[in-house]
């Protein structure tokens, strides 16, 4: 029988935010998955945005390579807890980065519930 633990971002410091200080690729570490291929990570992310402007957030969903691994979203201005990953699956050790078309104004948050087989 699988088992879940709440854990969080790799990214993180102490769970506070992640500040998407890169504006192009690589971008700003926010999570590496679990080892190995038998364990899943599911991912849950939510962006806010401190702009009062909309800000492009691009998320490299296990690699940086456009389209395969890219997630775009256009994040409202001054929005709060922004869904923008839905629990999504990874593992591998494969990482997680984003990028803004505006430094330091988008801030991750998040969780992974890890799925150990």
């Amino acid at each position: 029988m699988a088992t879940y633990s709440k854990q969080k971002l790799s990214g993180s410091t102490n769970g506070k935010g992640i500040k998407v200080a890169a504006t192009a690729t690589l971008g700003t570490t926010i999570h590496t998955a679990v080892a190995g291929t038998s364990d899943w990570d599911e991912v849950w992310l939510y962006a806010v945005n401190s702009s009062t402007s909309a800000v492009k957030l691009t998320i490299e969903w296990g690699e940086a390579t456009a389209p395969d691994g890219n997630i775009e979203l256009t994040i409202p201005a001054e929005s709060g807890l922004y869904l923008v990953i839905p629990g999504l699956l990874l593992q591998n050790e494969l990482v997680v980065t984003a990028f803004a078309g505006t430094e330091n104004v988008i801030i991750i948050h998040g969780f992974v519930n890890r799925i150990a087989a």
